[in-house]
């Protein structure tokens, strides 16, 4: 099947469509990641955006629906250069995505996009299967809003409220896009947890009698979630508060400071961190949006910094019982250094 993606900026490139015949539009972002495709492809954070692999070949374990971290596929489509059509394991990503509508297209010089993606920035593009009209695609790409522009948040974040018991620690769980293995890493530590919708009022929350807040990861601009950034400033003094990846941009916002927009993001399994203490770990990111470190208001401390930029990866405030991190704790695939580093520590500090 004939495939094609139009960026921006006039380029278009034409390959192998894989999936089924339709279009999509949305930002173009690069992911670093070797293995663990289906976890990225399955984040709700990436909602609104055209996941492009820069690893060669995609698809070599097949698919394993255990690994998902929703209820499927959250990105608009895929893009890589070549895709495995006989893996080891599970079905083949190709014949998932025929199954289930989604749109891919492989056969095309993802090394040459990337190196566009670091030298430009991110860029908006479309991607249609069923076609190689490369002006059809570049005027797609052109149309679709910035998504600085675009609310994404209510397509992911869950309907109604919920509860999954646990013998610990209570924990209130504002869901903005969070990804399963988020509720994994707490609930292995016994705690109750109580999900609500990203828009859910602070008193609503609060009737839970919550010990502690945790805000999850999320897709788009951090500032187009005010109901979420007002529900957190409530609690603030009130509850110790967590965040990972959105949750620490909603986080910051909530306490004053400002957020910025990355020119291409973090998004792979190989993110350099270093603690406060000196040690280096290395993450799982996801995101293109940061906390403005020098914005941070008093008694703020950044905790984690990205080795390869200076970018803030995690601040606390000790006297506000605060702890938030940019990147992925709980990724899996992904390495685990700070599995225990971050929610380890989470739970010690909760009364």
């Amino acid at each position: 099947m004939k495939a094609v993606l139009g960026l921006e900026d006039g380029d278009s490139v034409v390959g192998e469509g894989f999936g089924a015949e339709g279009s999509c539009a949305g930002e173009l972002v690069f992911c670093t990641t070797m293995t663990g495709y289906m976890e990225a492809l399955t984040d709700p954070s990436y909602n609104g955006q055209i996941l492009m692999f820069t690893y060669p070949l995609i698809g070599n374990y097949g698919v394993d629906e255990r690994n998902f971290q929703s209820d499927g596929v959250k990105a608009l489509g895929c893009v890589v250069r070549e895709i495995c059509r006989s893996p080891s394991g599970g079905p083949p990503l190709d014949r998932f995505f025929e199954e289930h509508g989604l749109l891919g297209i492989t056969g095309i010089d993802t090394r040459r996009l990337t190196i566009k993606c670091r030298e430009k920035g991110t860029m908006r593009a479309a991607l249609v299967l069923g076609s190689d009209d490369r002006e059809q695609a570049v005027e797609m790409a052109r149309e679709v809003p910035l998504i600085t522009e675009t609310d994404l948040i209510a397509e992911v974040t869950c309907r109604e409220p919920y509860r999954i018991p646990g013998p610990g620690k209570r924990v209130a769980v504002l869901d903005l896009g969070l990804k399963r293995n988020q509720l994994v890493s707490m609930g292995n530590r016994g705690a109750d947890l109580y999900v609500f919708p990203y828009d859910t009022p602070h008193d609503v929350v609060e009737a839970c009698k919550p010990q502690a807040l945790f805000i999850s990861n999320g897709p788009g601009d951090p500032k187009r979630a005010t109901a979420s950034v007002e529900c957190v400033k409530k609690f603030i003094g009130e509850v110790p508060i967590f965040g990972i990846c959105f949750g620490n941009q909603i986080t910051g916002l909530a306490l004053g400071a400002d957020t910025y927009k990355l020119k291409f993001g973090h998004r792979g399994v190989n993110q350099p961190v270093r603690y406060g203490d000196g040690s280096i770990y290395i993450t799982t990111q996801n995101h293109g949006f940061v906390v403005d470190k020098e914005t941070l208001p008093e008694g703020c401390v950044v905790s984690h910094t990205n080795v390869n930029d200076g970018t803030l990866e995690g601040f606390e405030d000790r006297d506000l019982s605060i702890s938030c991190v940019q990147f992925h704790p709980e990724a899996h695939g992904g390495p685990l250094d700070t599995e225990e580093h971050y929610f380890g520590r989470m739970f010690r500090r909760i009364p």
